[in-house]
């Protein structure tokens, strides 16, 4: 019998349950755990030692390819890294999520079960000071290394998830390998891969069907979508695609169920092969069968030289998928056996592979390559270091002692405090200038609110460190409000140039931290006027970014669709708004509780957009009482819907008349059982104080979520 969730039963309703990762920890380490201090412990020389062993261990339940296992780590790792996408800054190699459904159970991610299973006496060995997450990408660059190629370095730090995330929204489609996910040609947001199950795109073709032209208008959309240019997308291919081959012996339809649907005595491996003997020359994975050259296990340049130097034709494999043959049968019968170096194989392309041929400005830079093999192999190091560790945000979060001594742009980098921090006396000081200033409570809780909130804990990007709502693109973001912005920006750059200038010793503050310093200043002012003496924590050190820092195509993608805190909703918003709000939360690291008093909070304080009145349900703006919470649960009050499908309107229910106006955020926190049980907490009357503290406490964890110099 199935047991239905409240969610199944009614899947209207607002899904809160990803807000529900945040709030639990499912980890079996104990609460003082720090992976960062285990991992410094690590010996990573013996672990890439005991790596490079384990590459020509091969193993009968699960032989190498060619005695090497190195091309199966390079696919897993691969695969680990390759959910990446910009949109939202979700999947990657964070957290080891290749462990656990669905992506375990991908048909991209076929018999990388096995690989796994490879590398657990390792794991098990080093234990919790080296997580799955930095072992499945350590295991990649070593298996190339291993191989003659030299990689651009190692960072270790991410720690490892024990459930699945269940906060990614991996496509609409309910079966694998199918692709619903257009609409007018253009792939639907957030998504990075143009086929569900796949990591990027069918290698078959558009649809399986052998279009080298198409395949490569797929290719430049998801990788794009992976922060990857046309150079970086050439070069992660061609290189990735020099060592190994793929696998197709026959059929899919000798396989069994994958591992998330697999028996119980599979023991959470899948993909259970009764063709032949299952595993070497007659394992299926791809249902794609051959090598892209006759040196599979060696860093060199066969895999361009045969894309460009032969003619390909496109044939069924012994698989019965589409793949591609020399015109003339020169390469056939010229590749090594998997398991004896005498039963030749066929050198084969995937369409993927012709598309580079075909595409006018992917061939162009492989024609470059071919000429210059030290380039080819500098920008495939650089690409491979950024694929593996795009997830992992700015470089204070690297470990280890192969992290390289350059800062890409990717990791948007920030400029050193080479000055000395404000102290308290400082701080106090600057606090009554910006509220001597012109500023309102709300426009210095805005501008707080709209630098800090761009942070994404998917791939921690993002915040208010560096300053960068000055800069574009987020100084034209509409929901920014750039005019007021700038008014604001300009007072705070006085007060900067004021301060700074006066100074007889070393002491600066950034723009970063005044712009916090204002929001804190603001919030204890409104919490004095309600009657409750606060002080919302501050750590300066927060410097200015450059424009030549900020990468504006990449930061555009941090632009919200909607931001529910302020009450805006944009025009390229396609979701209910209560929803891009969950959203935006989670990406916040909020619980329900605190995504709940950051928005009554806000509402309190004036704090929406356009400085409109909706949803500011208070005779008292800018003081910050629990009075949102206590009228939209007051039934005294009415909703009644207008014209407008996001405009609600709260009347007296004895005389008619119009309190308050309000949007379907609003109307969420009383709406939803969830969060209307979390309102009443905080409307009932002895709640307000809890209210204040609370706000305060997740206002604070917003504003310090970038701070990983603090850590």
């Amino acid at each position: 019998m199935m047991r239905r969730s409240t969610q199944d039963w009614w899947p209207n309703q607002l899904d809160l349950t990803i807000l529900d990762q945040n709030a639990r920890d499912v980890s079996p380490y104990d609460a003082d755990y720090d992976y960062a201090e285990a991992f410094e412990e690590l010996d990573l020389e013996a672990v890439k030692e005991d790596l490079e062993e384990l590459m020509t261990d091969s193993k009968d339940w699960w032989p190498a390819d060619y005695g090497h296992y190195g091309p199966l780590f390079i696919r897993m790792a691969w695969h680990s890294a390759g959910t990446y996408r910009t949109t939202d800054g979700r999947g990657g190699a964070a957290g080891g999520r290749q462990r656990f459904p669905p992506l375990d159970s991908w048909p991209d991610n076929a018999n990388l079960d096995k690989a796994r299973r490879l590398l657990w006496p390792i794991k098990q060995k080093y234990g919790r000071k080296l997580s799955w997450a930095d072992l499945i990408v350590l295991a990649g660059n070593v298996a190339m290394e291993s191989m003659g190629f030299e990689t651009f370095g190692f960072a270790g730090g991410r720690e490892d998830d024990f459930a699945p995330d269940e906060s990614v929204d991996w496509g609409p489609e309910m079966e694998m390998e199918s692709s619903e996910r257009f609409e007018d040609g253009e792939l639907e947001n957030p998504l990075g891969a143009t086929v569900m199950g796949l990591i990027y795109v069918n290698p078959e073709g558009p649809d399986g069907e052998p279009a080298p032209e198409a395949s490569a208008e797929n290719i430049r959309e998801s990788f794009s979508r992976m922060a990857m240019n046309d150079e970086e997308t050439v070069a992660l291919i061609a290189g990735g695609h020099t060592f190994g081959k793929v696998h197709g012996a026959d059929s899919g339809d000798h396989l069994g169920p994958e591992p998330a649907d697999a028996p119980i005595e599979e023991q959470g491996l899948g993909w259970d092969n009764e063709y032949g003997s299952g595993k070497g020359a007659d394992t299926i994975t791809s249902g794609i069968e051959g090598p892209w050259n006759t040196t599979p296990t060696e860093w060199d340049m066969g895999y361009i030289d045969n894309l460009l130097e032969y003619q390909w034709w496109p044939e069924k494999g012994p698989g019965g998928a589409w793949q591609w043959t020399t015109q003339n049968g020169e390469l056939d019968e010229s590749a090594p056996g998997v398991e004896d170096p005498d039963d030749k194989e066929d050198v084969m392309m995937l369409t993927t592979d012709i598309a580079l041929k075909r595409d006018p400005d992917y061939r162009e830079i492989l024609e470059r390559y071919q000429d210059n093999m030290m380039e080819f192999g500098i920008n495939f190091a650089k690409a491979w270091y950024k694929l593996i560790h795009r997830d992992m945000g700015p470089p204070e979060r690297f470990l280890g002692p192969e992290v390289p001594d350059e800062t890409m742009i990717w990791q948007d980098p920030l400029p050193d405090a080479d000055y000395d921090l404000v102290g308290d006396s400082e701080v106090a000081d600057l606090k009554g200038t910006i509220l001597d200033s012109d500023l309102s409570r709300s426009q210095l809780v805005k501008t707080a609110w709209a630098a800090a909130s761009t942070y994404r804990d998917s791939d921690k990007r993002g915040g208010a460190n560096g300053a960068r709502i000055r800069l574009e693109p987020q100084k034209s973001w509409a929901v920014n409000e750039p005019d007021e912005l700038e008014t604001v920006l300009s007072t705070y750059e006085d007060i900067q140039a004021e301060f700074n200038d006066s100074r007889s010793d070393d002491v600066r503050v950034s723009l970063a931290d005044l712009i916090v310093l204002g929001g804190n200043a603001a919030i204890e002012e409104a919490a004095a006027d309600a009657g409750y003496d606060v002080t919302v924590p501050f750590e300066p050190g927060r410097t200015d970014a450059e424009p030549e820092q900020t990468d504006v195509e990449s930061f555009e993608a941090l632009k919200p669709e909607a931001d529910g805190f302020r009450n805006y909703v944009g025009e390229e918003a396609d979701r209910k708004p209560e929803e891009i709000l969950v959203d935006n939360a989670e990406l916040l690291n909020l619980t329900v509780p605190e995504m709940t008093v950051l928005l009554g909070g806000m509402r309190q304080l004036g704090a929406t957009y356009g400085d409109t009145e909706k949803g500011v349900f208070t005779d008292q703006p800018g003081t910050l009482t629990n009075d949102f919470f206590v009228n939209v649960l007051d039934m005294d009050y009415e909703w009644e819907g207008t014209d407008d499908e996001n405009v609600y309107e709260i009347r007296d229910r004895e005389t008619g008349a119009v309190e308050w106006t309000g949007s379907r955020v609003d109307l969420i926190f009383g709406s939803n059982a969830r969060l209307r049980a979390v309102s009443q907490a905080y409307a009932a009357e002895d709640g307000e104080e809890q209210f204040v503290s609370d706000f305060v406490d997740t206002w604070s964890k917003v504003m310090q979520l970038d701070r990983f110099d603090l850590e």
